[in-house]
């Protein structure tokens, strides 16, 4: 039986993680910016070689709960 290349059981191997974690400053920001939007839009990361690059927010409203000056 062929020994799984991803298991934990190899003797004098070290284990990858098979995925990129975000620094805990990219985390705060990426929350700052949830949080920013309120309720309607959305936050798109910008992954550029495998690292976060830039956090875009894009900010919507309602048309029907519009009131003058809630814009600002």
């Amino acid at each position: 039986m062929p020994e799984n290349p991803n298991s934990d059981n190899k003797v004098g191997t070290e284990k990858t993680p098979r995925y990129k974690v975000l620094a805990s400053n990219q985390l705060v920001m990426i929350d700052e910016a949830l949080s920013s939007l309120g309720e309607y839009g959305e936050v798109r990361l910008i992954v550029a070689k495998g690292r976060l690059r830039f956090i875009v927010t894009e900010k919507s409203y309602d048309v029907l709960k519009w009131q003058p000056g809630s814009l600002a």
